[in-house]
């Protein structure tokens, strides 16, 4: 069972043959769940939308269909899990539990203070600190406007980049045939842009002390 969740992309194709289009409801539910619950960061997400992307270029899925409706289960979910932070800041102590791990809280935190509401944009490619960075926002009180503002765009962004990278890239042999490595080095090339923001940023700010 835990291998099925873990690995749910890889049982994709055998479960759209035996449950059609309901297949659909049940990524829905499962990228719900990886965005909206602090508690099941497990959840395949990157994996699986480039999984579908990649059955969505043999026809056997309809790509806009899967962006549309993959990106709304994306808003949706962080919304939630924005308002399970929200609602934890008055009750600190629910933190404290076996389900949520601390240290999970704790790295998010630190790259909040970072990034500032771009979190919420590139956290979605980043598993694990994606499911918690909406969690965190909601406990600091991030103002919902604003955040949602983050939430559509990074949803839209998370979920239409990887389709795409799945339908136009997915069957090739090479890629197809190591799928684990071919999604970690998309996560990275997708974080180079930020990375090299981030650093210019920190090497400006290094002049400006130095020459002060």
């Amino acid at each position: 069972m835990v291998d099925f969740i873990l690995n749910f992309d890889k049982y994709l194709e055998q479960i759209i043959s035996l449950y059609g289009n309901w297949t659909l409801l049940l990524l829905f539910v499962i990228i719900f769940f990886e965005t909206g619950l602090v508690i099941t960061p497990f959840l395949p997400g990157d994996s699986l939308l480039f999984a579908t992307g990649t059955l969505a270029a043999t026809g056997i899925l309809d790509y806009s269909v899967l962006i549309i409706l993959m990106s709304t289960a994306a808003i949706l979910g962080d919304s939630l899990n924005y308002s399970l932070g929200y609602a934890v800041n008055r009750h600190p102590h629910l933190i404290h539990n076996r389900f949520i791990r601390s240290e999970h809280i704790r790295r998010t935190e630190k790259f909040y203070q970072r990034h500032g509401g771009k979190t919420i944009i590139l956290a979605r490619f980043i598993p694990i600190i994606r499911t918690f960075a909406p969690f965190v926002a909601g406990v600091a009180k991030m103002s919902y406007r604003k955040f949602l503002f983050y939430n559509i765009i990074g949803g839209v962004i998370w979920v239409t980049g990887f389709v795409l990278l799945g339908y136009f890239f997915g069957n090739i042999p090479v890629i197809k045939n190591n799928f684990s490595l071919s999604i970690l080095a998309i996560i990275i090339f997708s974080l180079l842009p930020f990375l090299n923001g981030y650093l210019r940023k920190n090497k400006y700010k290094r002049t400006t002390n130095i020459s002060t």
